[in-house]
């Protein structure tokens, strides 16, 4: 009778380790962040930091694992072009690009997704475009992180004087 049960245990306890085998390790959400939102300038870079957040045990950085897409956030305009149709962000890899190890950087042809809504003393920024990335690992995809582009100067007359969204410290 001892042994059945034993033996009953083990065979229990095989099935359930047999069970999480070919799992995806348990990775249930990726959290995407970035050091920044917004690209000022050609060459200015956003570096993005992947978080799995696993069933059991700790959280693990997967920057350098996941599999980034950036796209044109399909909410996004840069206003209205000739004919009344509106203008949109250039598609990646033009303007903005996302490399293997999460780094988005700002590339030509500039664009200005930011516009002065303010007044002629006091500027206040609106973005009217940006990008969307994600990330993916093992099926999983992370929510997506969303990048403004500043890469081009914006209208001469004040109050934005030449500048392109709002500065770094605000």
């Amino acid at each position: 009778m001892k042994r059945t049960i034993f033996f009953i245990a083990c065979l229990s306890l095989l099935a359930v380790c047999l069970t999480s085998c070919g799992s995806t390790d348990n990775l249930r959400t990726i959290q995407l962040t970035g050091s920044s939102s917004n690209l000022q300038g050609i060459g200015a870079t956003i570096q993005l930091q992947a978080q799995g957040t696993y069933a059991y045990g700790p959280n693990r950085d997967l920057t350098n694992l996941v599999t980034y897409t950036i796209i044109v956030d399909p909410d996004s305009n840069l206003g209205l072009g000739a004919g009344g149709t509106l203008v949109t962000l250039p598609t990646p890899p033009q303007t903005a690009m996302v490399s293997v190890t999460g780094l988005v950087t700002a590339v030509d042809p500039a664009v200005c997704a930011w516009v002065d809504v303010g007044t002629a003393t006091t500027p206040a920024w609106a973005t009217t475009g940006d990008y969307e990335v994600t990330a993916t690992y093992r099926g999983i995809t992370s929510q997506p992180f969303f990048v403004a582009v500043a890469s081009a100067a914006g209208p001469s007359g004040p109050p934005a004087n030449g500048q392109c969204g709002p500065a770094a410290a605000q």
